[in-house]
């Protein structure tokens, strides 16, 4: 399932998804408290992304798409992160719009 989302002064769509660099997560759980429905901490103290399914996905790079209704506590998580681990970004192009890397 792919969640769409309106581009503030844009009336195409856009699909955005996240994922965490866990080589720089701290394991603070900031991400968890504001989005226990993306976020989840694993036994190794880092925090992974989940998938639609709930599942936790450990490979590394995983994505998942950010729901539409999730997208506010998604933003804030990347913005409080004190690792700066947390990458939001568009699926069409790849490009970075929340996160360290944003433009």
């Amino acid at each position: 399932m792919t969640v769409r989302q309106d581009a503030p002064g844009d009336s195409d769509t856009q699909d955005l998804e996240v994922w965490i660099d866990q080589d720089l997560c701290t394991g603070d759980g900031i991400c968890v408290q504001y989005a226990p429905e993306v976020f989840e901490l694993d036994i190794d103290g880092l925090a992974y992304v989940k998938s639609t399914e709930d599942e936790l996905l450990q490979d590394k790079g995983a994505t998942t798409p950010v729901p539409l209704p999730l997208l506010q506590d998604v933003v804030d998580s990347a913005k409080e992160c004190p690792g700066d681990c947390i990458h939001v970004r568009r699926v069409s192009d790849n490009v970075e719009v929340f996160g360290p890397d944003a433009a």
